[in-house]
């Protein structure tokens, strides 16, 4: 489970150090990809996994379905992390984000997602007065 935010930096050679607390889960492998709303998602491999056979058992006759595919799988790298727990994140993927030095880690449960430090706090200013609203939306009755 991934919890929490935490602020790692990129390396020179683009490799990002994942936070300790998320390291055992993802030492068998995990998948780098593009998110929504410009982040990267980090998801264990076996997780990405069940993931993608939903999506590659979706009817490819479809045109959205066809998109879809092709925008996740090509945009996915898997990763190894090495002996001092970083990932070398892809250009591309770097691009897609424009992450830059400063770098901020979300937890979002089943994954982690990697935002530019500047993007992520424009996303919290444009989005924190809505999360009451959203939370009742997403689970009512709970708070």
């Amino acid at each position: 489970m991934f919890l929490g935010t935490h602020y790692p930096r990129l390396d020179d050679k683009g490799r990002l150090t994942l936070p300790a607390k998320f390291r055992d889960e993802l030492a068998g492998g995990l998948m780098v990809t593009k998110g929504q709303d410009h982040c990267l998602y980090v998801f264990p491999r076996a997780e990405f996994e069940q993931m993608a056979r939903k999506v590659a058992e979706a009817p490819f006759t479809n045109d959205a379905v066809r998109a879809y595919q092709r925008y996740l799988f090509a945009g996915t790298d898997e990763q190894r992390p090495d002996g001092q727990g970083r990932v070398l994140i892809a250009p591309e993927l770097r691009r897609y984000a424009g992450l830059t030095k400063e770098c901020v880690v979300v937890g979002a449960f089943t994954r982690m997602e990697i935002w530019d430090a500047a993007a992520w706090q424009t996303y919290l200013e444009e989005h924190e007065d809505g999360y009451a609203t959203a939370r009742e939306e997403v689970i009512p009755g709970v708070f």
